[in-house]
């Protein structure tokens, strides 16, 4: 991709109104564009992230044996009152009547939708167990709305429900989950912790969040000071470490980027998800619910890698593997090496942005710091009259001077 053809609006400024550092690089960097407070649209360099972070986690779900689908985001009331969760999630779900009179809603979540539909198809203990999955937008009417998409009244989910014929088939795929969220927070480049968490208005009996320390979020744990273990925050933070014996339990803040939850029979019982056992028995299906915030993730990894100078993208969620920076870009020998490499690059399945505008050397790293994307190919004068080019990693800063009839080689090398 061409600078000059691409829309990266980057801007110098911190927008006014904007706490967390993740909700100021976004925009600076030209991620996303706040329509309204909590709503926001994806410009093409965000949604190339969001579209990488999603990749992984198609991945990571279908290995773990889950089947994708797509649900609607329209939902009728009249299942929400059967589960009686029109009343819990009274605040937040955003409701209207359609043409005909009837009572909808906007999904906050798919649990309602997913056992109806399920319902409809299952009637056999020969067709358990089953995990279904989607990457859908939710949407709920947060009276506060924070830190940009970190919290927004509108955000993408993937959301994800298993059925099973009792509660030792929910244990597997229950455990199938918390493996794959492990494989997806890894290569998304985030350090996540996992502890015991309180199941709430989604119902059932274990569930575990998964968080990620930063420095902004709306959640807490406790985590020893010596060897790192975490827990609930509750009541003991500053007690003494049970695991090692020699540190005490501190305060952090944190995102909660996934939730899974046993919800063993609450929506199967009262939405009729029933199959039929090998005696011919009527037995309630046994759920698991497996959510992740897929838009908060991108703020979670800004937060958690980036400097002064702006993001640093993980490899696997970069939006581009390789800038390329000629200096001079009204000097013929540079940007003819320029878009040599580009093309061979880009012939070898790496994904290359080049700034070929007609910019000074200082405006084009002030913006390739800013929107973080993993090596730089530099293309000065000085150099190439060395036969020479540099290559610079955003997140070491280290600087390789290599020779220009290498370098598309070596890259290949260190993207592999």
């Amino acid at each position: 991709m061409l600078w000059s053809k691409f829309f990266i609006p980057t801007s110098k400024e911190i927008p006014i109104g904007t706490e967390a550092i993740s909700h100021q690089l976004s925009i600076r960097a030209g991620l996303v564009h706040m329509l309204s407070a909590g709503v926001y649209c994806y410009l093409p360099m965000g949604l190339r992230v969001l579209n990488r972070v999603e990749k992984i986690i198609r991945e990571e779900m279908n290995a773990a044996g889950a089947h994708e689908l797509f649900l609607t985001c329209l939902q009728p009331i009249e299942l929400w009152q059967r589960t009686g969760r029109d009343k819990t999630l009274a605040e937040v779900m955003i409701r209207f009547k359609d043409n005909k009179g009837k009572q909808m809603c906007l999904g906050p979540t798919h649990e309602e939708v997913i056992t109806d539909l399920v319902r409809s198809y299952i009637q056999s203990y020969r067709q358990l167990p089953v995990t279904l999955y989607q990457i859908q937008t939710k949407f709920r009417d947060e009276l506060r709305t924070r830190f940009g998409i970190v919290r927004a009244c509108e955000f993408i989910m993937k959301d994800a429900y298993s059925f099973d014929r009792d509660v030792t088939g929910l244990n597997a795929s229950y455990q199938k989950m918390h493996g794959a969220y492990i494989n997806i927070f890894k290569r998304c480049g985030l350090d996540v912790k996992i502890v015991d968490a309180d199941s709430g208005a989604m119902g059932g009996s274990v569930s575990h969040e998964f968080l990620v320390v930063a420095p902004i979020g709306e959640d807490s744990l406790a985590q020893c000071s010596s060897c790192s273990h975490v827990r609930r925050l509750h009541e003991n933070e500053g007690s003494t470490c049970p695991v090692c014996s020699k540190g005490t339990f501190q305060k952090q803040v944190a995102i909660e980027l996934g939730h899974i939850f046993q919800l063993g029979t609450k929506y199967t019982d009262a939405l009729d998800g029933f199959y039929l056992d090998e005696q011919g028995k009527r037995q309630p299906m046994v759920m698991g619910c497996y959510g992740i915030g897929v838009s908060r993730m991108i703020a979670a990894i800004i937060e958690t890698s980036h400097d002064d100078s702006g993001i640093i993208w993980p490899k696997e969620v970069a939006p581009f593997d390789v800038e390329i920076l000629p200096l001079q870009a009204n000097d013929p020998e540079s940007m003819s090496l320029a878009m040599a490499y580009y093309d061979q690059l880009r012939k070898a399945g790496v994904d290359v942005l080049l700034d070929d505008r007609d910019e000074s050397a200082g405006r084009k790293f002030n913006d390739a710091d800013l929107v973080g994307i993993p090596w730089k190919i530099i293309i000065g004068k000085r150099k190439l009259a060395e036969g020479s080019v540099e290559l610079k990693n955003r997140r070491t800063h280290e600087v390789l001077v290599i020779n220009k009839d290498q370098l598309v080689s070596r890259m290949k090398d260190l993207l592999a």
